[in-house]
């Protein structure tokens, strides 16, 4: 996460009634999918694991990671985009000018419906690597949201969307976004047709239990939303992080990869928890995360993107896309 540590609201009129309140599924309409608490655990536990070796960006380790992450959207029939998985992409490292390659995994369910708004949910895989014989898990960062990713390709492959949601795990965040980058500059689909980016970097390690939505400041239209499933989450979900500041580390907008969806003026909402001990650190491992956090956040998000997904011609009208 936060690769480079550097209108009035619309009236809630326009917040679709399909979104109501104890009933996560819309249109009141409940949902028969549960979270798999334990399936999510394995998921961090596996990604955050030492053969993974960090999963930096170009590495064997990354690699493994990859192949994790298709080995599971294709064992619970979770299609790809286009031909394959895998798209790649090269960048030029900043300082050495070393040209890298990155590969994102995109996947896709097709919505109900017959509109061509789409939303991104999105992650980024990569992390640190390996400093010396030291490995740098990242557990938090970001198998955690990678996680939480994978468990809403399940949630709306057993309980399908209205419209088309694609699902991009990035590489090579941790070097500057460079995969969501990569995604925006060359999308899969019409650049227009993308109307909501919904992104998770950092969700499983908050002793105080608080999950933040970042963006609403930008897209204040998405407060109800956030304040919708903020009333059923188990979880704290403040909105903030957002604003300009001279505080280091106070505005997140462009820290990870929603970053270069705002760029392309795509609205975006980004779920993370806060700066802690761990952040880059050789300690961000499985052991130090705050598992029932995670898990109960996890439900948190997987709301949060079925009623994106039922808001999505509200935040399509209201941003003009």
């Amino acid at each position: 996460m936060r690769a480079i540590l550097a209108s009035a609201i619309l009236s809630v009129s326009l917040f679709s009634t399909a979104c109501v309140a104890g009933q996560p599924g819309g249109a009141g309409d409940s949902v028969d999918w549960a979270l798999d608490r334990e399936q999510l655990l394995t998921d961090l536990r596996v990604l955050a694991a030492d053969d993974m070796q960090g999963r930096e960006v170009g590495t064997a380790g990354n690699a493994r990671a990859r192949a994790y992450i298709i080995d599971r959207l294709e064992s619970m029939g979770v299609g790809p985009v286009g031909d394959g998985y895998e798209h790649g992409f090269t960048f030029e490292a900043p300082r050495s000018r070393e040209k890298i390659d990155g590969v994102n995994i995109l996947a896709v369910i097709e919505g109900t419906g017959d509109s061509e708004r789409t939303m991104v949910v999105s992650a980024h895989f990569d992390h640190e690597g390996m400093r010396g014989d030291q490995i740098w898990n990242g557990a938090d960062d970001n198998a955690s949201g990678v996680a939480s990713v994978l468990a809403i390709a399940e949630m709306f492959h057993a309980e399908p969307p209205e419209h088309d949601v694609i699902f991009a795990f990035v590489d090579a965040e941790e070097r500057g976004l460079q995969g969501a980058r990569a995604f925006v500059a060359n999308p899969p689909i019409p650049i227009e047709n993308i109307t909501f980016n919904l992104n998770m970097d950092m969700v499983a390690m908050s002793s105080d239990r608080i999950l933040w939505a970042v963006g609403t400041y930008h897209y204040p239209y998405l407060t109800p939303i956030v304040e919708d499933v903020a009333t059923r989450a188990s979880v704290s979900m403040p909105m903030g992080y957002d604003e300009p500041t001279t505080e280091p580390g106070g505005d997140w907008t462009n820290l990870t990869d929603s970053g270069a969806f705002h760029a392309a003026g795509i609205p975006f909402i980004y779920l993370g928890v806060d700066f802690h001990p761990h952040y880059h650190q050789p300690t961000d491992t499985y052991e130090n995360m705050t598992l029932d956090f995670f898990q109960d956040a996890s439900e948190a998000i997987a709301d949060f993107a079925r009623q994106s997904d039922a808001n999505l011609q509200m935040i399509g009208e209201a941003s003009g896309r």
